[in-house]
């Protein structure tokens, strides 16, 4: 099989593929021969996504904001009636602010449940019928602070380590029926929400110094392409260059 049939006849979701990692994880496995389901809030910014790929790629773009469960309904209703077959379901939308606890809004902190945790649950849980037919596989973007949680980061790590356990609930679930889970946890990325991160911080925001979203990508599909023989549990990804 070649490198651009890789993952031909296959489907698979992205949530956040409008930009940063869920993009570069989106047009990789189009350029492999995937058929891509797009999600996001904004169907205008999901639409110039697909207006990137390669002629006779094949794209579906569909508007939803997973917090919303009324939404999540409409998205599994469409993905049943029109696509009816899911075989990656790549998680990689999310939230983050930052702030001390003794500071930080509750609100905020019921945001990043609903977003980080909340939201990806909701959303395998709707779609597992269909990745356990098809013996899928399931990614979900976590992030270094799903693994140790450090100073004005209280709220972001605490939903990263449920997410953390979500995944490998998941997986213990079910392996038995073929389905590998992939938890990838990464240090600052060069992505519009670190650049946003940085703002917050007041500090200079260098993406060269930052991991690339094309080399999360990478990895990730060559998890995704190996035989099942194997599986990847986790993989963790940080800068080269470490901040001063």
């Amino acid at each position: 099989m070649s490198e651009r049939t890789l993952f031909a006849g296959q489907v698979a979701l992205v949530t956040g593929g409008g930009s940063g990692v869920g993009r570069a994880i989106a047009l990789a496995l189009a350029a492999r021969g995937a058929t891509l389901c797009l999600v996001g809030r904004r169907l205008e910014t999901l639409q110039g996504v697909a207006r990137e790929l390669e002629h006779g790629s094949q794209v579906h773009c569909l508007s939803a904001d997973l917090t919303v469960d009324d939404d999540l309904r409409r998205l599994q209703h469409a993905i049943e009636q029109q696509i009816c077959r899911i075989d990656l379901l790549i998680h990689s939308a999310g939230m983050l602010t930052s702030g001390r606890i003794e500071h930080a809004e509750l609100a905020d902190f019921d945001r990043h449940y609903r977003v980080n945790v909340r939201a990806p649950y909701a959303l395998t849980q709707a779609l597992l019928p269909l990745l356990i037919q098809r013996q899928g596989q399931v990614v979900f973007i976590n992030s270094s602070a799903g693994l140790a949680a450090q100073a004005a980061a209280g709220q972001y790590a605490a939903s990263k380590h449920a997410l953390k356990a979500v995944a490998d609930s998941l997986r213990a679930e079910v392996n038995a029926s073929g389905v590998r889970v992939l938890s990838v946890f990464l240090g600052r990325t060069a992505t519009p929400m670190q650049a946003a991160l940085h703002a917050q911080e007041a500090k200079l925001y260098n993406p060269d110094a930052l991991i690339q979203p094309g080399d999360v990508a990478s990895t990730v599909v060559h998890a995704l392409s190996l035989s099942r023989t194997a599986e990847i549990t986790e993989i963790s990804i940080r800068p080269m260059v470490k901040p001063a």
